[in-house]
Formats: structure tokens, sequence, C-alpha cells
């Protein structure tokens, strides 16, 4: 699929419970600009996928409000929310290194953005659900340091999702556990991304990835869209040589 249709997300229907995400942005880094325009639709996780400073995490981050727009607008469902604060889009979002609080245990890190709206005690209430949900109850008490890799990107996804969010965007998830651990978690957070059923975007370099997170991929060089398509299209039509060479080097990811 070319670039030019990389602006929508190919019927996405409406739903009241969970919005589509609108994005166009366009952000400076240096003297470089980065560009994407897409659709995601609730319950159809894109990939973000792309070499090594290609631009992926900026798109994330300005999608998030970490990183003013220089051009462009962030909607979702009917909402424009680029002129508003990070803590008012309702964003999740999971870092690459998960950004976990190290001063607080899993409880009150879990607990942290419902904190901001509420009493310590409703926040707490409010987290019990995620702890369960996600095998953090045996865990309350533990600080960052404390837990293993795959620990703390569970608690990275139960605070993103604690706060009720109608995006959640995933930056490189992967990417900071041991190769051993790896596969067994990436299946983990799959299903838990099915769960969360909102629009989800996945940056990665990996296809491994976003075939197991992802339904469709949106392929970012140089600051640019150069293709966007499921996986199989990608193969069976690679806009670049960069499309071809990852897609030919994935069977050892």
């Amino acid at each position: 699929m070319s670039p030019e249709a990389a602006g929508t997300s190919g019927g996405a229907v409406a739903d009241p419970a969970h919005p589509a995400l609108h994005a166009d942005v366009r952000v400076m880094r240096g003297r470089s600009q980065v560009a994407a325009r897409f659709d995601v639709a609730p319950g159809h996780p894109l990939a973000i996928i792309g070499p090594n400073g290609a631009g992926k995490s900026s798109v994330l981050a300005a999608i998030a409000g970490l990183l003013p727009l220089a051009a462009g607008q962030v909607r979702i469902g009917g909402r424009r929310v680029d002129a508003q604060p990070p803590e008012q889009r309702r964003i999740g979002v999971v870092f690459q290194d998960y950004v976990l609080f190290p001063h607080l245990t899993v409880l009150d890190n879990v607990a942290f953005a419902t904190r901001m709206r509420g009493s310590r005690a409703r926040a707490r209430a409010a987290a019990e659900p995620w702890l369960e949900r996600y095998g953090l109850s045996a865990l309350v008490d533990r600080r960052p340091a404390e837990l293993s890799g795959g620990q703390a990107q569970r608690v990275a996804l139960a605070r993103a999702l604690a706060a009720e969010p109608d995006v959640l965007l995933l930056d490189e998830p992967m990417s900071a556990l041991d190769v051993e651990v790896r596969a067994g978690m990436r299946a983990e957070l799959a299903i838990h991304v099915r769960e969360f059923g909102g629009a989800t975007v996945l940056v990665t370099h990996s296809p491994a990835d976003a075939a197991a997170l992802a339904d469709t991929v949106l392929v970012l060089e140089s600051g640019a869209v150069t293709q966007r398509g499921t996986l199989a299209e990608l193969r069976a039509d690679p806009a670049t040589p960069y499309v071809e060479r990852m897609l030919a080097a994935s069977t050892s990811d």
C-alpha cells in the first residue's frame, strides 16, 4: 500500500466507548522534520516501524503532548487534543524504559494517574483490580529496582490503563527485556492490548512485535511515511529497499 493511502484506517466504525485516533503530526528534530498522517480504529492496533532515527518515537511523543507540533493536529474521536496538556488528553503511554517512579511502590505507581484526580485511598482502591489482572498483587510493596523486566512492563501497562485512557501508546515495549523472555512477554502483551480494545499505536523496529501486536504497519523512514499495510502486503510489494531488507531479516527476530 502506498503512503498516500496511509491517511485512513480502512472503514473504521465509530465506537462511542472507544474513539478512533486521528493523527496528522509534523514535528521538528533539529533541522529535520518528521511528518506522519494516519487514523487508528479502536481494536485495530497500528505498528509504526522503521530504522533507528526515523522519527518513530517523535510521532508518539507528539500524540501524547510531550513534543510540540510544528503543524497538524491530533483528534480522539471528535475531540481535538493537540492544544491540551498531556494529562488532559486521556492517552496512556508505556515508555521504552517504562519510566516507573523509583521512590514509589508498585501499588502507588499503578495508582498514580488516579491519584492526580482524587484521594490517595480512592486511587489505591481503583488500582487494585489492575494489580490483580496483571498478576502484581504479591508485589504491591516492592519498588521498581526490585522488579524483573517483565514485572516492570506489567506495572507500566497497568499504570497506563488504570487511568482509563482512550488511546494507548507503546514505545518499543520489548526493547528493555532480556532476549530469553521476550517472546513470552510479547504474547502476554498482545493479549492485554486486545483486551484494552481502544486505539493503540506501537512503535518498534521489530517485525515480530508488529506481527504479534498490530493489525497494520506504517513504515517511517527519514521522517516520512513510505508505506502502510499488513505485513503480508508489505512483504508482497515492498515500497523501499529498507522494507525489503527488514522483512528478509525478520525470520531471525
